[in-house]
This record gives structure tokens, sequence and C-alpha cells, in this order.
């Protein structure tokens, strides 16, 4: 993501410190993320498309599929987003085809929540999980999801995940982002 936020910013003549007023991160935060030294939440890049005024696959895409009018990512084609301090570790599962608001992603949460913090974001959240176990907490309440489970919920009720057990959770989480 590093390099195509820096270009997607340079491209539209945005300053640094502009896109930290628009996101209400930091210039820090928002260099480090620009190359590559820290990774941003799944949150964080809806916030950052919002911004840019592109969709959030931009960000990671290294081309656009849209002249084929589909996007298919072979198992080992998938752009993996290594995890940083703030949360769970993930990868895109499609490309930029156009206008949608359905963004699927596998995400592999940390095993504990000690450096996660409450991600919250318009639209809808999907969670399948498709491996181990998984707590996810809504600060009032806190929900074990097992393996083939589902949950479906309203993306800005604060929510964070952490993998329980000794198995890495892994799931499909689909995001519909509203503008």
């Amino acid at each position: 993501m590093s390099m195509r936020l820096k270009l997607l910013r340079k491209k539209l003549g945005i300053t640094l410190e502009t896109l930290a007023d628009k996101t209400g991160m930091t210039k820090s935060y928002l260099s480090k993320v620009e190359r590559g030294l820290s990774t941003p939440s799944i949150a964080t890049a809806l916030k950052l498309s919002k911004a840019l005024n592109v969709q959030v696959e931009e960000l990671f895409a290294e081309e656009s599929g849209a002249a084929e009018g589909y996007s298919l990512v072979r198992s080992g084609e998938r752009q993996s987003l290594a995890r940083d301090d703030e949360g769970p570790a993930y990868a895109s599962l499609a490309r930029q085809i156009g206008d949608r608001a359905l963004l699927p992603f596998i995400v592999y949460p940390p095993a504990d929540f000690s450096h996660s913090t409450f991600k919250e974001h318009l639209g809808e959240e999907f969670i399948f999980v498709h491996r181990g176990r998984v707590e996810v907490d809504f600060m009032s309440e806190r929900l074990t999801l097992e393996t083939g489970d589902a949950l479906h919920f309203n993306a800005q009720k604060p929510h964070r995940l952490r993998s329980l057990g000794d198995e890495q959770a892994e799931l499909l989480v689909v995001v519909h982002s509203q503008d």
C-alpha cells in the first residue's frame, strides 16, 4: 500500500498535511504508511479512500482490472498486508473493477487485544470464521465465534477482534462501504 497511497495523494495534488486534516490522522502516521513502516487497518484504509475520493482497492491494487469486468485473485496472488501494532494482518481478495460497495478481505486477528483499538466505519460488516476461533468485542458485549460461524453487523458499532486458542484464526471479512 505504501507506494500506491503516496502515488494517489501526489496525483491528486494533496499534501500530507491536508490528508491528515481530512482523515483525523497524524502526518507522522500517514508518512509511516506511505513508507511501508505501518500497515493501516481496514477502517483506516476506508477513511483514506474516502478522503482521496477513490475506491479502497485503488490503495492496494498494482493495476486495475476494470477492462475485464470482474476480479479474480488466485490464492497465491493475494496481496498480504503485514500486521502492525494496531491489529490484524489482512489480505485484499479483490481488485478494482469499477464502482462497487463490497470489499472482501482475509483477516488474521492477533491473539490478544493489547495493541488492538476499537474500529468503526460506515456501512456493514460480515465475518465468516474459515479456521480457528475468534472473539469479537463490541465494548459492551463479547461474542465467541467458532469455525463455520458467521456474524453480520452495523460497522458503526465499535468492534475489535482477537484469535482464540493455539490455532491462528482466519476470517473472511466482507465490508459494505457506504459513501
